[in-house]
């Protein structure tokens, strides 16, 4: 049993593991322009009839770019989607368009996304946290719990995040097509999300196991004084093993001795006693 916990706790911190390096990929991209990070973005479209943007425009979590992340503006919290035509805007789809972002983004597209990036964010940071509470799930039961409530933490927020920014992009690319602009959806960024919640998803279920297999501490101390209490406590005579063979076979064999002395001493009076008899009786 503890050796099936330890293969499972190793597991998840595999998966853990490569969950947070999916993210950073997600994160990091338009930072370099190394592959995968030049090839990671959500939404990638075809914006040259929109005044203000570039003639290709990527989506990523930090940035708006160009083609392959290049040209990519400054690095920007939650940037709001119509920051990819700001100052501009006509030519954009209007369902896009609003009040929001220095008046570049809906509000529908301004708050998915604003929320889908600070739960994907904290996702992230309970990843983090959750990878080295589980590193105690190797040796311990209470490890795996532990482990398995953050990852469970980190999952749900992972999965609120994951889920908005699909349906931002998702919306947006279809926005995109209606309006006769060709859009497609970033398969690197949304592959490596999904699969970092795949991880996260498989690591909950492997602690959640480890934290059941076996037995606790108290148990095992349970199971051993009771077992303690059945076995069985058997006296022997002198010269033989087992519990009680020394100290209570000594005393067995002691007082055997002291009622086989009594048995004799009280024989010999007695026939000291009936010889008495017999010689008063000849004499009388």
């Amino acid at each position: 049993m503890p050796l099936a916990r330890g293969a499972m706790g190793t597991v998840s911190l595999v998966l853990l593991g490569a969950s947070i390096m999916f993210m950073f990929f997600v994160i990091l991209g338009g930072v370099t322009h190394t592959s995968p990070l030049n090839k990671t973005q959500f939404l990638r479209a075809d914006t040259s009839g929109i005044k203000g943007a570039r003639p290709i425009t990527q989506w990523n979590y930090f940035y708006t770019c160009g083609s392959g992340n290049t040209d990519c503006g400054k690095p920007v919290p939650a940037l709001p989607f119509g920051y990819a035509w700001l100052g501009g805007g006509d030519g954009a789809p209007t369902s896009l368009l609003g009040s929001h972002g220095k008046h570049t983004t809906s509000y529908p597209y301004y708050y998915i996304w604003r929320f889908g990036w600070v739960f994907y964010l904290m996702g992230l940071v309970l990843t983090v946290i959750a990878f080295f509470t589980s590193m105690l799930a190797v040796c311990s039961r209470l490890g795996s719990f532990l482990g398995a409530l953050m990852t469970a933490a980190a999952l749900f927020f992972f999965s609120l995040g994951a889920s908005l920014m699909t349906a931002e992009f998702v919306k947006a690319r279809n926005q995109f097509n209606r309006a006769g602009m060709s859009a497609h959806i970033g398969r690197y960024a949304f592959g490596f999300t999904w699969a970092a919640w795949a991880c996260l998803f498989l690591s909950t279920i492997l602690l959640c196991i480890g934290g059941t297999t076996g037995e606790s501490r108290r148990q095992r101390r349970r199971e051993s004084r009771s077992e303690i209490r059945d076995v069985p406590i058997t006296t022997t005579t002198a010269g033989t093993g087992g519990i009680g063979g020394i100290g209570g076979g000594r005393f067995n064999f002691y007082r055997d001795q002291r009622q086989k002395r009594a048995a004799r001493a009280g024989g010999s009076s007695f026939e000291r006693t009936e010889s008495q008899r017999g010689v008063k009786d000849e004499y009388a």
